[in-house]
């Protein structure tokens, strides 16, 4: 197997202006469009790919959170798609075996965390870069904009090898939130959406029941790139502690809760999924309670 030329799962714009040539190297931008919404109820979402056409890192390929990179057949929006469907996916933008990938987003950095949370419950290597497009570009560094010239290489598509724990399901939230099993819930979303004070694009507002409230945006400094080592385990260490384990993170999609989940990585924390229905799914149903209020 090739070498990984990744230093873990965050690069910052230095590194990855230094080895864009890197044929083990493959860039992705992983923007989404997702608005406020503005009643309860209104999901709106598209995708990022007319964004990616004018302006993106050279040489980096669109990967659709809302198409191919999603299960459009699931009940809830995002969906991660099934293995062998995101490997399909991955060689279609250039990713096949021996790739490594780096995520950004222009969108706070919550999509290029999702992308890498997704190839990472499948043993893609994959970091994010730290303060995605907006960084990038405000260091000086070259923007290119519409169709790469160069057409996309055909590459022998990656064997996914799924990584046990990373994705929690609406039933063990349930009996998580009931005291029936081991582990503790954590909400990336604002406190608004926690707390049920602003509109949701969902049925209902709040939280599950037993959830602390954690919101990923909290671990970004003003320029979308995650807090410094200290600040962040405080910030951290604020709301969780070593015993209060393992951790299954949601959000309203699975969007936000990734870039969480990025965080807790940093930290060296291991004991970490991702409940992927997120809000959208348990809403859904009137006999999942939701709670409102901090």
């Amino acid at each position: 197997m090739t070498p990984s030329p990744l230093p873990g799962p965050l690069v910052d714009d230095a590194w990855l202006a230094a080895r864009l040539g890197d044929p083990r190297l493959v860039v992705l931008d992983a923007t989404a469009l997702l608005p406020s919404p503005r009643h309860d109820g209104d999901h709106r979402s598209a995708s990022g790919r007319g964004t990616w056409l004018e302006r993106h890192l050279p040489g980096s390929r669109h990967a659709d959170l809302t198409g191919d990179f999603s299960d459009r057949e699931a009940p809830y929006h995002f969906a991660v798609p099934s293995p062998g469907a995101l490997a399909a996916a991955l060689a279609r933008v250039g990713v096949g075996e021996g790739c490594s990938v780096v995520a950004y987003d222009s969108g706070g950095g919550i999509w290029a965390a999702r992308l890498w949370w997704m190839l990472r419950a499948v043993s893609v290597p994959a970091a994010v870069l730290d303060g995605g497009l907006e960084v990038w570009s405000a260091a000086g560094r070259p923007v290119a904009s519409g169709e790469e010239a160069e057409p996309e290489r055909p590459v022998t598509p990656v064997t996914p090898r799924p990584r046990p724990g990373v994705w929690t399901d609406v039933h063990e939230v349930a009996a998580i939130s009931r005291g029936e099993r081991p582990g503790t819930l954590v909400c990336a979303l604002p406190a608004g959406g926690y707390d049920g004070s602003v509109p949701t694009r969902y049925s209902r507002r709040g939280h599950i029941p037993a959830s602390r409230s954690l919101p990923g945006r909290e671990l970004l400094d003003s320029q979308g790139r995650v807090l410094p080592q200290a600040d962040l385990a405080a910030r951290v260490g604020a709301v969780l502690g070593t015993r209060d384990t393992p951790v299954v993170l949601y959000c309203g999609g699975g969007i936000s809760a990734a870039g969480t989940a990025l965080a807790l990585t940093l930290l060296g924390r291991a004991d970490v999924s991702l409940y992927d229905g997120s809000l959208e799914e348990w809403s859904r149903d009137p006999a999942r309670p939701l709670e409102t209020g901090a």
